[in-house]
C-alpha cells in the first residue's frame, strides 16, 4: 500500500500545479469570452478552482504532508492550447465554442485526475482526504455539464448563425454577379 500512497500522492502534487495554472489562465479566458453567460461561468469556476487549490493543501495536510507542486506538464499543454485557440479565433463568432472547447479538455483532465485520487483514497482507507476530494470532482463535472448547456444554447448557436449569414452574403454576391453578366 506504501506504493500507492506514493501514487496518490504524486498525482496530487500534479493536480496541485494544475489547479494553480488554472487560477491564473481562467481570468484570461472569462475576458475574451464574447457570451456573457460563458464569461460568468468561468468567474465562478475561477472562484471554484481557488477553493480547489485550497483544498488539496487540506488533503496534503489530511496526509501529514507538506503541499508541493509537481510540474503539471498535461495542464501546461491544455493551458498553451487554450491560449493558442483564443488568439486564432479572436473576433470569430466561433470564439467561445473555441473556449468552451478548450476548458473541457481542462475538466476532463481534471475529472480523470480526481477520479484516480477518489480511488485510490478509499482504497488506503482515507476518509477525509476521499470526502474532500468527491467534493472537488463533483464541482469538476459540474462546471463541465454547464459548458455543455453554454455550448448547446449560446456559443454553437452563434457560430452556425454566423456561417449561415456568411453563405447567405457569398450567394447574393454571386447572384448579383450573375445578373450582372447575364445583361451584357
Amino acid at each position: 500500500m506504501s506504493a500507492l500512497r506514493e501514487l496518490l500522492l504524486d498525482e496530487l502534487k500534479d493536480i496541485y500545479h494544475a489547479e494553480k495554472q488554472l487560477v491564473k489562465a481562467l481570468p484570461k479566458m472569462a475576458k475574451a469570452a464574447e457570451s456573457e453567460e460563458l464569461r460568468q461561468a468561468l468567474e465562478q469556476h475561477l472562484q471554484e478552482t481557488e477553493e480547489h487549490v485550497r483544498r488539496a493543501e487540506q488533503v496534503f495536510e489530511a496526509l501529514g504532508e507538506k503541499a508541493q507542486a509537481k510540474p503539471c506538464k498535461a495542464m501546461q499543454g491544455l493551458v498553451a492550447e487554450g491560449q493558442e485557440i483564443m488568439s486564432e479565433h479572436k473576433g470569430s463568432p466561433a470564439l467561445d465554442a473555441a473556449l468552451i472547447s478548450a476548458a473541457q479538455k481542462v475538466e476532463h483532465y481534471e475529472i480523470a485526475s480526481y477520479g484516480c485520487l477518489c480511488t485510490w483514497a478509499e482504497l488506503l482507507g482515507e476518509n477525509e482526504t476521499l470526502e474532500v476530494l468527491k467534493l472537488t470532482m463533483d464541482e469538476e463535472e459540474s462546471a463541465d455539464e454547464k459548458l455543455t448547456e453554454i455550448a448547446e444554447s449560446v456559443a454553437n448557436v452563434e457560430a452556425e448563425e454566423q456561417e449561415e449569414g456568411e453563405e447567405q452574403s457569398g450567394s447574393q454576391t454571386r447572384g448579383s454577379r450573375g445578373s450582372t453578366a447575364s445583361r451584357r
